[in-house]
């Protein structure tokens, strides 16, 4: 296993991206509405998330030499498909959960219809945001493959896919390969959107873009990976959210199906992946190894 050590100060670079990202947000929502809807989406939006999905857009952009104001707009597109996936995640009809980010979730704090509908705006709203960018300014065939592809990523053959397959797995025995699959749809597909949209819009070649996207298919997997290890092992008050969840659901996870340690093990069997994909890229891409390597150490 090839050894990566590197200095580069991740809480900041985080915090920087995540201010930004925060203030494009809040310029997007009407954070002030006394709106239901609108109240609603504020309140899962900007409830302090990780914003992992925007920030490897911008710092994949980064990577090739792009910039990050020309990829904002994919960028907190993202994070809005993000957000909506999780409330309707944490639906009663699909995991019914009551706890995300620290806080009720948003059919806890509202109601279940307006939880539905907030999820619904936020997606709808995505593509707006995308869809509006200055044809002027932005070449229109590149954000046309960019909505494509995030499209692809978020819809029935990419996010909502991977979520069928997780309830219909519940209660059942399932192969490695289903289990790598399901998690590479469901949390994978859009990671790996968000790594090489930021790729394309910062004028990657065809190549930077294929060793971003295996970097990206590998970071996917861990990420999930690691989320699995930490509903059976993870404190509530720093995940943010319950644990045991998925035992008590019995539902597909990888510490189920191999165990604590061996799951352990394959994260950074995949991140290692990861950080060898970028080994020729420069100090450009030291973002991406630190958040490779942050996604196995991270405790939320």
């Amino acid at each position: 296993m090839t050894s990566h050590k590197f200095i580069f100060d991740l809480n900041s670079y985080l915090e920087s991206k995540n201010n930004q990202i925060n203030n494009e947000l809040e310029k997007i929502i009407d954070v002030q509405s006394s709106n239901l809807i609108s109240k609603a989406i504020g309140y899962s939006l900007m409830s302090g998330g990780k914003r992992l999905r925007p920030v490897l857009c911008i710092a994949a952009a980064e990577a090739v030499g792009g910039e990050e104001k020309n990829v904002l707009p994919a960028a907190c597109a993202l994070e809005m498909i993000h957000t909506y996936s999780l409330i309707h995640d944490d639906l009663p009809s699909i995991d019914n959960d009551s706890l995300r980010r620290g806080k009720q979730t948003c059919h806890i704090a509202f109601d279940e219809a307006t939880a539905i509908l907030a999820g619904d705006a936020l997606l709808t709203l995505s593509f707006q945001i995308l869809s509006s960018i200055d044809v002027n300014r932005y070449d229109a065939g590149i954000w046309l493959k960019v909505i494509h592809l995030i499209a692809v990523a978020a819809g029935c053959k990419g996010m909502i896919e991977g979520q069928m397959r997780d309830i219909s797995y519940e209660n059942r025995h399932i192969s490695m390969e289903k289990l790598e699959t399901m998690h590479s749809l469901k949390t994978g597909a859009l990671i790996e959107a968000s790594v090489k949209s930021g790729a394309i819009l910062g004028n990657g070649s065809s190549k930077q873009i294929e060793q971003l996207q295996a970097y990206a298919k590998n970071i996917g997997l861990a990420f999930q990976i690691t989320d699995d290890l930490l509903n059976v092992t993870g404190d509530p008050s720093v995940t943010g959210k319950e644990v045991g969840t998925d035992k008590a659901r019995n539902k597909c996870t990888y510490p189920a199906l191999i165990g604590i340690s061996e799951s352990e093990a394959y994260a950074k069997k995949l991140v290692n992946n990861a950080l060898n994909a970028i080994e020729l890229f420069d100090n450009k891409s030291d973002p991406l190894r630190a958040i490779a390597m942050y996604i196995i150490e991270r405790k939320r």
